[in-house]
């Protein structure tokens, strides 16, 4: 018969668990901020537990090193952009043109209301290490699945190539925009984005 294990003990309601999460999130939403600001070459680990509010042991209680938490700290904006874009296309309805538009604006919307989370997303992910490179690609292969998902008819859903050269297409002109300072209006980028974007949507390009 198992020994049963003592019960966690809670602390203002919250137990062990929670307020180790509670901690966790606590440095990535700092780690954006200040790689967003510095960048992460700049940003070291005191820098970054001063702007969570925590000292350096309860980092190294989430994680490894400072790339491990570049990772989660990319994978966080990563799957909140992807939350927003995908929600914009379900409220654009059915139309392959109305959901790439809707998912571009919002996009582009997301990166202008949010620089520091945009910088870490499109900059700071860049070259860092083998380890970042692989967590950026990961990223790279599961935005272009979703978003052919979503917008493309179904022979071009399984080309991975034409995901990663849109995906990617998309991602340089958010580069060149936001080092234009934003300029020209998000209109006008998202008609160029939306160029490259009904490549995919296109039946002509579909596998047959």
């Amino acid at each position: 018969m198992k020994a049963e294990l003592p019960p966690t003990r809670s602390y203002r309601g919250l137990s062990q668990d929670e307020r180790r999460a509670e901690r966790r999130a606590r440095l990535i939403a700092a780690a954006i901020a200040v790689y967003g600001e510095r960048g992460y070459h700049q940003a070291t680990v005191k820098a970054v537990c001063e702007a969570a509010g925590l000292t350096e042991r309860y980092f190294y209680e989430s994680f490894a090193n400072s790339e491990a938490l570049l990772i989660d700290s990319f994978n966080a904006v990563t799957w909140s952009v992807l939350a927003v874009i995908t929600q914009a296309a379900k409220e654009a309805g059915r139309a392959r043109t109305a959901r790439s538009r809707a998912m571009l604006h919002a996009y582009f919307a997301a990166l202008q209301r949010e620089p520091q989370s945009a910088r870490v997303f499109l900059v700071e992910i860049r070259g860092v290490s083998r380890a970042v490179d692989q967590a950026f690609d990961t990223a790279l292969r599961a935005i272009g699945k979703e978003v052919a998902r979503i917008v493309a008819p179904p022979g071009a859903v399984e080309d991975e190539l034409l995901q990663a050269g849109v995906v990617g297409g998309v991602i340089h002109i958010a580069l060149r925009w936001i080092e234009d300072g934003y300029q020209p209006e998000i209109e006008s980028v998202v008609d160029t984005a939306l160029k490259l974007g009904t490549v995919l949507a296109s039946n002509s390009r579909a596998r047959r």
